[in-house]
């Protein structure tokens, strides 16, 4: 993708400033190719104070060079946006849509042309260049689109196509997954300040124990099982404690935790 593109941001929310903060924080697309629009407009001059973008008034003018729009509203207000957005959009522009349970196809016939979309699933993390990204196709995007957007999004972390029917899984897995992950390193740390660990000590201990763990599976040489059995040893600490994790449905509980929000993520667009 050529980094002049210019590039729209509608809707400043947490997802989408974890989104820009992500971007610009790798240095390959200046400040000055993007602007955003927010319907609160102080959170527009507090995005503009931190990260140098420029901001439009108006939607209209938000739209009128941009070459790429990624929409960040929440799902509950896509279709008023749509709509708002049809009198100034270009044809030619093409649609990055980060609200999670709608699609590509929503989206086409609520601006009733046929533009090119691409629904993207960020998560959290992107915001320092550690994010885990899906992207899927709209009827009428192009390779080149998926290409361009790829480069975008592999600006923050790791990246991945797949087909649009498995977006709300996504959702519940790597979108919403970081909120479990902070939930595991929570309840390591209480139980290392439980066993006498200080607070800080204990809180770095886990952090680090899960991105040691992540960065091994990342390493893709050996399936998380063998990693597992690699640690526990016959007879030993690590068995002992993985037999309180299963008799507490430890696995069941963040598979069913996955479902729930994929499932949540599926019935967004109904409401």
């Amino acid at each position: 993708m050529s980094h002049h593109k210019k590039i729209a941001l509608i809707g400043a929310g947490k997802m989408g400033e974890g989104l820009l903060g992500g971007i610009l924080a790798q240095k390959k697309i200046s400040p000055d190719a993007i602007t955003v629009f927010d319907k609160v407009s102080s959170r527009m001059y507090d995005l503009k104070e931190i990260y140098s973008v420029n901001i439009a008034e108006d939607i209209q003018n938000v739209l009128t060079e941009a070459e790429i729009v990624i929409l960040g509203v929440k799902p509950q207000d896509m279709r008023h946006l749509l709509e708002e957005m049809k009198p100034s959009l270009r044809q030619s522009s093409l649609i990055v849509s980060i609200a999670a349970g709608i699609t590509t196809s929503f989206i086409e016939s609520a601006l009733e042309c046929k533009i090119r979309v691409i629904r993207m699933m960020p998560n959290m993390p992107a915001l320092i260049g550690c994010g885990a990204t899906a992207l899927s196709r709209g009827e009428h995007a192009t390779d080149a689109d998926i290409t361009d957007i790829l480069e975008l999004s592999n600006t923050i972390g790791l990246s991945v196509v797949v087909p649009e029917s498995l977006m709300d899984a996504v959702t519940g897995l790597s979108g919403c997954g970081p909120a479990y992950g902070f939930i595991m390193i929570e309840a390591l740390a209480d139980a290392g300040v439980l066993m006498g660990l200080s607070r800080e000590v204990s809180q770095k201990l886990a952090a680090q124990t899960m991105l040691g763990a992540a960065s091994l599976c990342l390493q893709g040489k050996n399936h998380p099982a063998i990693l597992k059995d690699m640690i526990a040893s016959p007879g030993g600490a690590t068995i002992a404690g993985i037999k309180v994790l299963e008799e507490g449905n430890f696995r069941a509980a963040l598979i069913k935790a996955v479902e729930a929000a994929s499932l949540r993520s599926s019935s967004l667009l109904k409401k």
